[in-house]
């Protein structure tokens, strides 16, 4: 089966990586993907983990593992990554990320804000346009 993030790999070679080594990725894009199979397998720890402590919604983690395993992942769609390399300090990556929900099939459309502290991408949050 090929990994929930829409890459051509295996779970196991893609995103399943990244959840064990402690999201230690090299670019904004593969956290991004990291944290959609995260959302998929409804893991909090590992949101919670990659997403920056300036932001962290720690008490919205039950909140957030409730409502990820309430709908269906239907599939990650990567639009544009801006920077977020593995030289940067800073990117951005816009997406969709598509669900169904209650029978009602829906979208997650967002442009994400990533930064790299100490050789670790993590999630900031909506990008400012």
């Amino acid at each position: 089966m090929l990994c929930y993030c829409g890459n051509n790999k295996t779970y196991q070679e893609c995103c399943k990586v990244f959840h064990l080594n402690d999201g230690k990725t090299e670019t904004a894009e593969q956290l991004m993907r990291s944290r959609y199979s995260a959302f998929v397998l409804a893991n909090g720890d590992y949101l919670m983990q990659t997403h920056h402590k300036s932001t962290r919604p720690i008490a919205e983690k039950e909140a957030i593992v409730k409502w990820a395993k309430s709908v269906k992942w239907i599939k990650l769609e990567v639009l544009k990554t801006t920077k977020g390399l593995k030289n940067d300090e800073e990117g951005t990556v816009i997406f969709n990320a598509y669900f169904n929900e209650n029978g009602t099939n829906n979208h997650i459309h967002e442009k994400s804000a990533f930064i790299k502290e100490n050789d670790t991408w993590y999630y900031l949050g909506y990008a400012k346009n």
